[in-house]
């Protein structure tokens, strides 16, 4: 399926894997809408092909209004590539006492319950599309993370959401597949993303001798490269591919 002139959207597209995202599937001939929160969207510089939507993925009534955005753009709406998400850590018993319920449940609402949310809206629009070869009527992307099979020490809440998202990608694919839309999940290692920027040198090299090979930190182009790959190869389904230079995380 190829991506020139569909409208596509990207969540978390103001920073790291969904701003490369955008990018890439912007360069490819798409038009993409990338929502985020409003304070990211506003300080965010303009990227050509590329219409950025303050949205709020936990929030249904947004993706809503930002799915029906891209509807309204007469392309039609083929791709969505889910990137937002948040990663905290919060051991179970810590030394200030056990795990904040209230923290583990945002987690889930914004890497789970966000991503299911824009995935079925998005659905629900590419189902009214017109077919093409094969019945075909769009892609989704979902972000998990090498943590949904090997969380570390601090990581229940983050763990437990991107194995969610892992667990959702094959019924997903499965549920869709009578509307020719297709479902696939990649699940990152350690990307060099704005979160990793505040660390020091010595700190990502040790991060970067942790990765069999290549040994260092994945780039975001990277990740864009697979989300479009994954979105143009029309027999990928349901699968849920890991790219972390073969990175078994430890358990802290």
């Amino acid at each position: 399926m190829q991506v020139t002139d569909t409208a596509a959207i990207v969540t978390g597209a103001a920073s790291g894997l969904g701003a490369a995202t955008a990018a890439r599937l912007a360069a490819a001939g798409a038009r993409v809408f990338g929502l985020d929160l409003p304070d990211a969207v506003a300080a965010v510089p303009a990227v050509d092909g590329v219409t950025y939507v303050p949205t709020d993925v936990t929030d249904a009534d947004q993706v809503d209004a930002a799915v029906a955005q891209a509807v309204a753009s007469g392309l039609p709406l083929r791709v969505a590539v889910n990137c937002a998400g948040i990663g905290p850590s919060m051991r179970i018993l810590g030394r200030k006492g056990r795990h904040d319920l209230a923290f583990y449940a945002k987690v889930v609402q914004v890497n789970l319950v966000g991503t299911f949310t824009v995935l079925t809206v998005a659905a629900e629009a590419m189902a009214a599309t017109e077919p093409l070869a094969d019945g075909q009527r769009g892609a989704i992307v979902n972000t998990a993370s090498v943590a949904a099979f090997e969380g570390q020490v601090g990581q229940a809440a983050y763990a437990s959401s991107k194995g969610g998202v892992v667990g959702l990608t094959l019924p997903a694919a499965r549920d869709l597949a009578q509307h020719g839309i297709r479902v696939n999940t990649i699940a990152p290692g350690i990307i060099e993303t704005p979160m990793l920027a505040t660390v020091s040198e010595e700190f990502r090299a040790g991060l970067a001798a942790g990765v069999p090979f290549p040994q260092r930190l994945g780039r975001p182009e990277e990740y864009a490269d697979l989300a479009l790959f994954l979105v143009e190869h029309d027999y990928l389904n349901g699968e849920t591919v890991r790219m972390d230079g073969a990175l078994r995380m430890a358990p802290r």
